[in-house]
């Protein structure tokens, strides 16, 4: 807005004219002095139009520019936030000591399946004996790198047809040795749900194998079990070659970044599944 030759008021070096204005200054000429002030940060507050009509189209635009300001601080502030996030997780990574069998897989009946989806949540089941019977499993390998994998199958069906029907990662401050009540939340970005048609071609026992019995297929007992990251990289990136929805491939493939990043993997190596199905 072009304010050279408006009258204006000072409160303190009283009346003048504004003179010259660029981008970030106005000079005002007093009967005493001529003077330069920032623009538009000094009218309003101690600067005042003296026309009524041209003063008010001004406050429009202090008011739009002062909203303008505000969301470039606030996108500034979100800048640096996600930069000391990001700077913050990568010295965590730095310092973190990577289990190759520090992912978790669950077995989940048919009780526990709809609210485990629901709640993003598991529980690592009790102790069945010896001093510690009755409290909550503590899964002490789990780090900020560890995912958490969900299968099921039903009571009538062999273990071959074990299916994945969602898998997370844990939060970033997890530590499985602090985790006495037994309660593994996912992690709020990094968590995927499988229809029952995807769950149907992502078979646990395609990607797993016991390195002892390579051909067998038993889960004997236990709630839970651990395994290898690669299972896991495996997993998602064929979820990433599943998935149909731009927006679920785009989820899907953020997973399979950070999970490759938090385990140290370079992907161009990882191998083809080999679980027991599959020998």
């Amino acid at each position: 807005m072009n304010l050279v030759n408006e009258m204006i008021t000072h409160k303190v070096f009283g009346k003048g004219q504004i003179i010259e204005q660029d981008d970030a200054f106005i000079t005002i000429d007093f009967e005493e002095d001529t003077k330069k002030f920032v623009y538009p940060d000094s009218l309003g507050n101690f600067i005042h139009l003296k026309d009524r009509e041209v003063a008010k189209s001004l406050e429009k635009i202090l008011i739009q520019t002062k909203k303008e300001k505000q969301l470039r601080e606030q996108e500034r502030e979100e800048e640096q936030r996600q930069i000391a996030e990001e700077a913050y997780r990568r010295e965590r990574l730095k310092n973190l000591k990577i289990h190759e069998s520090s992912q978790v897989v669950f077995w989940l009946d048919e009780e526990e399946q709809n609210n485990v989806i629901d709640n993003w949540t598991v529980f690592t089941g009790e102790v069945q004996s010896g001093k510690n019977k009755g409290k909550p499993n503590i899964v002490a390998r789990l780090r900020p790198n560890s995912s958490v994998l969900l299968t099921v199958r039903e009571a009538d069906q062999a273990e071959t047809v074990r299916k994945v029907i969602g898998l997370y990662m844990v939060p970033e401050t997890f530590s499985g040795d602090d985790n006495e009540d037994g309660m593994i939340e996912a992690h709020e970005v990094y968590r995927i749900k499988l229809t029952e048609t995807e769950a149907e071609k992502i078979l646990f026992w395609n990607y797993y194998l016991n390195k002892n019995y390579p051909h067998r297929t038993t889960w004997n007992s236990g709630k839970y079990r651990y395994f290898d990251n690669m299972i896991t990289a495996q997993i998602l990136k064929d979820i990433v070659a599943l998935k149909t929805d731009e927006a679920e491939i785009k989820q899907a493939e953020d997973f399979l970044q950070y999970f490759s990043e938090m385990n140290l993997l370079d992907l161009s190596e990882l191998p083809e599944a080999s679980g027991a199905l599959k020998q």
